[in-house]
């Protein structure tokens, strides 16, 4: 399906589609996919002045439960419509669905202008600032996650204890493993080329029953959007086939946690910033900027990247997640990996993104603390790491646990000047919400270990 079709044309295929329905979706701050079906005649209306969509959505966390310290939305405001828009750019048709029209869609203020706390709507701020500086974002998330040969009822039934793996043992890059389950496997990438998130690769991970598959790069908008639609039609797709994928950042205490690493690159004028040929590296001085914009602000916006508990259970030594600030060439020990090439390959890895972070978020902080190296031409004066990036500690760590992170970010003057007071307000105070319910449960840790004996 082509990107360049006009709005016309668009509306057109809708039209044809025989079911007379139409999907759509927004996500929430946890980039949880939030939509409805609606009828054709009801999208038609809609076009133009947009929609109500429960409020709700930005003031509950993943499990539904209303937040208990937000302004933005609550009991004390009677949980309004928000007015949403749909994007016709994001259109695309869900293969395993009878091919219904799919749309994502944004939200705007009561004056008309984008809601400010909306992730998707975050992202496009900083694209836009970017974009007025000359330069234009190419993104890319790939994603680890593990899949289980589960029912959701199955789980909810036991607790979500011992899940059944789809295969067992640690086997990464295992061909045998993708033929065993090729139903599936093939699945993924065929279908999700046609839902319009086409899979650059696809392989098995090092764990029992864990993948990796990379998403083509592009736009940063278009990569985010394809990220978000990845980790929600994996989902789908899996319960055609019986099995259960999890983003969780780390699942087990025996296997790696899952990462959601994000590649990208600046250009101008047709032309990869981050490749110089003349140097002795292959790394430009907009690129070592760069780094030193997101190695100075990685502690400021953390959150954005490591949003749960469940987070920061990954990041720790030798569990191929990084805990230092650090950055080095084509490391994995690190939480940024520069990978020089050609003028086109030439790109960073930004390592410290877990599978279960919002994209749109994600690639928002990413982008707008490289681009403060950019604008402010920070030098580089943090050295390559060599060997184990683990053990560099020169430059500090990363926040240790989410309620650290949070509120090193709800009194960041970097990160309000980034997204915003109503973003970092509402943002922060969901994630100190989430750190109040960790530390207010009760865990088959605790009762194991003080039960009996204390």
């Amino acid at each position: 399906m082509s990107l360049k079709m006009s709005r016309e044309q668009i509306i057109e295929q809708v039209k044809r589609y025989k079911g007379e329905k139409v999907k759509i979706a927004i996500t929430d701050m946890d980039g949880v996919l939030r939509g409805k079906v609606i009828h054709l005649k009801k999208f038609l209306s809609i076009l133009e002045g947009g929609f109500g969509f429960c409020d709700v959505v930005f003031g509950w966390d993943s499990s539904d439960v209303c937040y208990d310290k937000v302004d933005f939305t609550g009991w004390h405001s009677g949980y309004p419509d928000a007015n949403a828009h749909i994007d016709l750019n994001t259109y695309r048709t869900v293969p395993w669905d009878e091919d219904i029209p799919f749309f994502l869609g944004d939200f705007t203020d009561l004056k008309g202008n984008p809601l400010s706390i909306c992730p998707r709507n975050i992202l496009k701020k900083v694209k836009k600032e970017t974009e007025d500086l000359g330069f234009s974002a190419s993104f890319a998330q790939e994603f680890e996650w593990f899949n289980f040969k589960e029912t959701s009822e199955n789980l909810h039934d036991t607790g979500f204890m011992s899940p059944e793996p789809l295969t067992r043992g640690m086997f990464g890059y295992s061909v045998l493993r993708a033929s065993q389950n090729k139903d599936f496997f093939n699945d993924l990438f065929d279908l999700m080329n046609q839902y319009r998130v086409p899979i650059e690769g696809i392989h098995t991970e090092t764990g029992p029953g864990v993948y990796e598959a990379a998403i083509l790069y592009d736009d940063i908008l278009e990569s985010a959007d394809r990220a978000v639609l990845f980790k929600a039609g994996a989902k789908e797709i899996g319960h055609l086939h019986g099995v259960i994928p999890t983003f969780m950042a780390k699942w087990s205490n025996n296997y790696p946690g899952c990462g959601g690493h994000i590649h990208q690159s600046l250009w101008r004028d047709g032309k990869n910033t981050f490749f110089d040929a003349s140097s002795k590296d292959g790394i430009s001085e907009t690129l070592k900027s760069y780094i030193a914009g997101l190695l100075h602000c990685l502690p400021h916006i953390t959150p954005m990247f490591a949003p749960t508990i469940n987070s920061f259970k990954r990041l720790v030594p030798g569990a191929w997640a990084p805990t230092t600030l650090t950055w080095a060439i084509d490391n994995r020990t690190v939480a940024l990996r520069a990978l020089p090439g050609s003028d086109k390959s030439t790109r960073l890895e930004m390592r410290v993104v877990g599978a279960d972070a919002n994209p749109y978020l994600a690639m928002a902080a990413s982008l707008a603390a490289g681009m403060y190296g950019v604008k402010n031409n920070l030098k580089l004066e943090v050295e390559a790491t060599r060997g184990n990036g683990y053990e560099n500690l020169s430059n500090g760590s990363i926040p240790a646990n989410l309620f650290e992170a949070s509120v090193k970010m709800r009194e960041s003057e970097l990160a309000r000047e980034f997204f915003g007071d109503d973003f970092v307000n509402h943002f922060t105070n969901t994630r100190i919400w989430e750190w109040n319910q960790y530390s207010a449960a009760i865990t088959d840790w605790e009762r194991k270990r003080y039960f009996e004996i204390i």
